[in-house]
């Protein structure tokens, strides 16, 4: 079983009591003391001494507004600057209650009087100050209260014995108490209270550790969003190497390894033309001389593959209609968008498109299909749907997981429906609005 990392984990352990984590949390509670006294004398006195006129019925109307004010002056005045260190001090003392990383929230650029003011960091850590000043009786005296109240229980036997002929009854918290007998009640009360003091110790050391995170600390949540950002940036840095590395073998290939292929191609059907029809010679280099023909076939059509000009030159409508005469199943484009997309989202349509006509060619047994792609909204959505026999499962293999890989990349998404029996319908959603092309 996993450590716990907190103590509000660990209290659902049932070897806390004898673990480290109730001393952990005691320790804790005593380095609390300190910061919610400084935070009571500063902000939490004309409070008490509002509620202690309210109380005993002594404040008028204009005395109470007063103390109102005066204590909302002293929060807004003074908390900013007193929540600072006790916001430094308390996020060092976290530790001994959370083991997870604790990071202080960024501070804004500028002079710190200013920002103390105007930051919604300082504001969550004035809050922490007004929490730790108000609830400073319950985190600060709840363990001893209860360490003495269950001693005193336990020792109610004994401080009876001791007591003399005509001394008054031992008096306990909830009555008094003169024989041994009518002490067993607290002794077993003082046995139940000793044996909840370390979940009372860690659930309030895990109470306000839980608190001081949340209003000390970069939260959880902001701190996955960043790592989600920056996955999500590495990832389109990450395509755009990829894309770039794609166009630069095609640029190699094109420009150096098909010329001199052509090159050598013009060579030999000259010595062809020069050589004796009908000798073994003519007959070896006529061999050459088609095998380097339909050599440089294959590598126009790798070229192709790689980077297809009519989508470089034409756009994606075209390259589209080029993939229909080029498929054995007959294909029915309908692509209606205005104007050029982002170069990224137009290779990741066409090759995905491109595809999934081969897997219908291949797999589907359909006698025709359809490629539909529309622009609204700021999103391109491409249908390929064809009549085949459908049952298309990603997790038969790895063509359709890749095609949703690569439409990921760019943010967008894949959607499958191929029911057994057919129809197939493949939608791809490629968001693009954002450096549109006109």
């Amino acid at each position: 079983m996993d450590e716990p990392r907190t103590a509000l984990e660990a209290l659902g352990r049932r070897r806390l009591p004898v673990s480290a984590w109730p001393w952990r949390a005691a320790l804790h509670l005593l380095t609390v003391a300190p910061l919610a006294a400084a935070a009571f004398a500063v902000l939490g006195v004309p409070w008490v001494v509002l509620a202690a006129r309210l109380a005993g019925g002594g404040a008028g109307i204009g005395e109470a507004a007063v103390l109102m004010l005066v204590g909302i002056a002293l929060i807004a005045v003074l908390g900013p600057l007193v929540s600072a260190p006790l916001a430094r001090a308390a996020r060092r003392g976290l530790r001994r209650v959370d083991h997870r990383r604790i990071d202080p929230r960024p501070r804004p650029p500028g002079p710190w009087l200013r920002t103390r003011y105007t930051d919604p960091g300082a504001r969550l850590e004035t809050a922490y100050a007004c929490l730790i000043a108000f609830a400073s009786p319950v985190l600060v005296l709840a363990v001893p209260l209860t360490v003495v109240l269950a001693g005193t229980f336990v020792a109610s036997p004994v401080l009876v014995l001791a007591q003399r002929p005509g001394d008054l009854p031992v008096a306990l918290a909830f009555g008094q108490v003169s024989t041994v007998g009518q002490t067993l009640p607290y002794v077993s009360a003082g046995l139940v209270l000793l044996a909840a003091l370390p979940y009372l110790a860690t659930l309030l050391a895990g109470v306000h550790g839980a608190a001081a995170r949340a209003l000390l600390t970069g939260a959880p949540d902001e701190d996955l969003r960043a790592e989600l950002v920056e996955v999500s940036r590495s990832r389109t840095r990450l395509a755009d190497a990829f894309e770039a590395e794609r166009l630069r073998i095609e640029r190699d290939l094109h420009d150096g390894a098909q010329q001199r292929l052509v090159g050598l191609t013009l060579k030999l059907g000259l010595a062809r033309l020069d050589l004796p029809p009908g000798s073994p010679a003519a007959a070896t280099v006529g061999e050459a001389h088609d095998q380097a023909k339909h050599l440089m076939a294959e590598l126009r059509e790798l070229i192709h593959g790689i980077r297809p000009q009519i989508l470089t030159d034409l756009g994606l409508a075209a390259a589209l209609g080029e993939l229909a005469d080029a498929s054995p199943v007959p294909v029915t484009v309908d692509a209606r968008l205005d104007g050029r997309l982002p170069g990224q989202v137009e290779h990741t349509a066409y090759f995905v498109a491109a595809e999934a006509l081969t897997n219908v060619a291949r797999h589907s047994g359909a006698a025709s299909a359809r490629v539909t792609a529309r622009v609204r909204d700021g999103l391109l959505t491409v249908d390929v749907a064809d009549d085949g026999r459908g049952g298309a499962d990603p997790g038969l293999g790895t063509g359709l997981t890749g095609l949703a890989d690569r439409v990921a990349v760019t943010g967008g998404r894949m959607l499958l429906s191929s029911p057994a029996g057919g129809p197939t319908v493949l939608r791809v959603e490629l968001p693009c609005n954002e450096n549109r092309s006109a």
